[in-house]
């Protein structure tokens, strides 16, 4: 529904309700016919504005999917996830963690791994900070290769350092002195 047909839409709901305040038990026919035509006038604004057809389920994730007479909300998509649930438990025993997920996820759940997983990020000393100079390594000496190859590099910087993350950062090594360098000539004077 665009702009404008939102707009004419209101309006004639609007004037609806005004006629709905103005009905009395003495209303003449003609403002009655008037009432009719108006309520035509809005129903036509909202068939056009309507883009798609009436839902076909009473589902609000799959409104225009197929249809399963035999479910509560009439969506055969939901009710084959519902039946795949009921399928999976083993022994006509529920699973003792409840009904198993349609699709394990390959990162694991939350309750399965509380803390980050573990990983070393190399950084370099840009003068002022340390900032991560390259990917986040799963394996550390594949870490420490990567930071070999960043000081044999044609513009190396002044000092490197290999952080260990797991549930908090440690630094595991540093190579060289990091040095804080003033940006601004003169001193800042």
């Amino acid at each position: 529904m665009n702009h404008a047909q939102l707009t004419a839409l209101g309006r004639a709901l609007r004037l609806l309700g005004e006629h709905g305040d103005a009905l009395s038990a003495d209303t003449p026919d003609a403002r009655l016919h008037e009432v009719g035509a108006d309520l035509r006038r809005a129903l036509d604004l909202l068939e056009e504005s309507v883009g798609s057809g009436a839902p076909a389920t009473r589902c609000p994730e799959h409104p225009q999917g197929p249809v399963d007479e035999s479910a509560p909300d009439l969506c055969l998509l939901c009710e084959t996830r519902r039946r795949a649930a009921r399928r999976s438990e083993y022994g006509g025993r529920p699973h003792p963690a409840g009904p198993a997920p349609t699709a394990p996820s390959r990162y694991g759940v939350r309750g399965d791994r509380p803390q980050p997983q573990q990983r070393w990020l190399p950084e370099a000393w840009n003068g002022r900070e340390w900032q991560l100079c390259g990917t986040p390594r799963r394996d550390r000496r594949e870490a420490e290769a990567y930071l070999a190859a960043e000081r044999r590099s044609s513009r190396p910087a002044m000092a490197y350092r290999l952080v260990h993350e797991f549930t908090d950062y440690e630094v595991l090594r540093v190579w060289g002195t990091p040095v804080r360098v003033d940006i601004e000539p003169m001193g800042n004077l």
